[in-house]
């Protein structure tokens, strides 16, 4: 049963006696923004001189800018299902990996504000990609999604502002209302060279370590730029509705991303520009503004405060390790430090291994350190390099005709994109080589980054002495952390084969049987619904 909690609460009770109508008039609206693929900081708020996003440096300046903020995962599927369920990855079964399904009993932020009287609906890209099997609709809410207009080439159709005026126009009773925009930009697939066409000059952007720099990276990283802006103009016509209509002061806005950007090392990967976010939130009538945040946030934090401004208690409030942001926020000359660590993890992404296998990680993070434990370090982080083109297999699951694909095929936890063509191609050049092996090779079980000097997490200090005793804490940390919220990769390992049993809903590649699995059959996990899609 859903109860409304503190200040909201009492203004509920007397409502009840008065009119449901002031009740909810008192409660804030909530606009929650999330592009696709963006890592922080590619937003001009935070000083990135090749991007304009105003509507999210609006956001920034009437509200609070957050350096410190990470995601519970760096893949769609799983950050979002985590995000609208505000738990970890690992606490929410199938939902917590990349295209599989998202059960019913897991309670979600925006069902559970529904059913306390709020006007829910979404656009775009809400939880996917997935089966919502068994829900009316997606998780994130009643899709709005009519209005199309004439967009670039590789850029969504759909007239995001204008399906979130539709939502307004629906609202005849007037009720408070929560909102997901889910761009599907900067997801690849990019025009090539629309960033340079649109005036973003591929000379004045910032390329990480962790790549070449190279025109061909410059180029493909200005696209995305754009594809960002992209996103953000629509934001902007959003606000802009909302002040025209006198509901921006009451209204919380969260404006943020799933999952870095789809480069190799970014998406998909535990390290900085797979995990850190761009994160901005603004509610001019409690939150005071021109704030800047540096304190450690989780994305699940976002998730328990949304419950908290809303007034409304969250079904196995118990199961939510968020932290509430809003009185921090709210009191920000007085506010405490919430978080010493915050956590991120990862199971399977695309089927890039063999038997569609993941690659299950997880990682904590302090003000100054990132450390990574990778359960399974036998196999390929970014895909096994070869796959089959073609491949028959016999009833007992044995390849009878195969032919293998080119050399280096398999990288698909890495999205198809011009820089890892061009790294893959170059590989007679000692840098990018380097680059691609950093991207693609196998990795230890344990990986250690100071990230004040080494953002890109190039320089792995495991066996380092000077930084041991970090290594003994951060570890420690994260395996308390991992028992306390009931991970199987921590409590349990053997049962933790359950996550290779939840199907991908996809198609899927197929790959020889590496080396590890032969000497070790034992460690192959039991798969039903991948023997079902094995080509015979």
């Amino acid at each position: 049963m859903l109860k409304p909690i503190g200040t909201v609460g009492a203004l509920c009770l007397i409502a009840l006696v008065n009119s449901v109508g002031s009740c909810q008039a008192d409660r804030p609206n909530i606009l929650i923004a999330i592009s696709d693929d963006q890592s922080y900081p590619h937003a001009s708020a935070y000083g990135e001189q090749a991007i304009s996003t105003p509507a999210f440096d609006r956001i920034a300046k009437s509200g609070v800018l957050f350096r410190n903020a990470f995601t519970p995962a760096p893949g769609c599927s799983p950050m979002r299902a985590a995000f609208l369920t505000g738990r970890e990855v690992w606490q929410i079964r199938e939902a917590g990996t990349h295209a599989s399904y998202f059960p019913t009993d897991l309670p979600v932020y925006t069902q559970q504000l529904e059913q306390a009287g709020y006007h829910v609906g979404m656009t775009g890209k809400g939880w996917s990609p997935g089966k919502a099997l068994g829900w009316p609709h997606n998780p994130a809410g009643k899709s709005y999604s009519k209005h199309k207009m004439k967009s670039p080439k590789g850029i969504s159709s759909n007239d995001y502002a204008a399906n979130f005026g539709a939502f307004l126009d629906d609202n005849a009773d007037g009720k408070p209302f929560c909102f997901w925009y889910g761009a599907t930009e900067p997801h690849r697939v990019f025009d090539k060279g629309i960033g340079a066409r649109n005036g973003i000059d591929p000379a004045t952007v910032t390329v990480p370590g962790f790549l070449p720099d190279t025109d061909e990276v410059r180029q493909d990283i200005a696209d995305y730029l754009y594809e960002i802006q992209w996103f953000d103009q629509h934001l902007q016509r959003m606000l802009d509705r909302l002040e025209q209509e006198g509901l921006l002061g009451n209204t919380l806005v969260v404006v943020t991303s799933d999952n870095g950007m789809s480069f190799p090392r970014a998406k998909a990967n535990l390290y900085e520009y797979g995990i850190h976010m761009p994160l901005a939130i603004a509610w001019p009538q409690q939150i005071p503004g021109g704030q800047t945040n540096d304190d450690l946030v989780s994305l699940i934090d976002v998730t328990k405060s949304l419950f908290s401004a809303a007034g409304v208690a969250a079904d196995q409030a118990d199961q939510l390790p968020g932290i509430d942001l809003l009185p921090n926020l709210r009191n920000a000359s007085e506010k405490k430090p919430q978080r010493r660590y915050v956590y991120s993890g990862r199971e399977r992404h695309s089927s890039s291994r063999f038997n569609t296998l993941g690659y299950p990680c997880r990682c904590v993070r302090s003000n100054s350190y990132l450390y990574i434990r990778n359960f399974t370090p036998q196999r390929y982080p970014a895909g096994a390099p070869q796959k089959y083109a073609s491949a028959v297999y016999d009833d007992g699951g044995n390849l009878i005709d195969g032919k293998l694909g080119p050399a280096e095929g398999g990288y698909h936890d890495i999205d198809a994109c011009p820089t890892l063509d061009f790294m893959i191609a170059h590989q007679d050049d000692t840098v990018v080589r380097q680059r691609l092996q950093d991207a693609v090779a196998l990795r230890p079980a344990e990986e250690l980054y100071d990230v004040r000097v080494d953002p890109d997490c190039l320089k792995n200090l495991i066996g380092n002495p000077a930084h041991a005793q970090t290594h003994r804490e951060l570890s420690d940390q994260l395996t308390k952390y991992l028992t306390e919220t009931g991970d199987l990769r921590v409590t349990d390992p053997e049962a933790a084969h359950v996550w290779e049993t939840y199907p991908r809903i996809s198609g899927l590649r197929w790959f020889p049987v590496p080396a590890w699995a032969k000497n070790n059959p034992s460690l192959i996990p039991t798969q039903p619904w991948l023997e079902k899609k094995r080509p015979r």
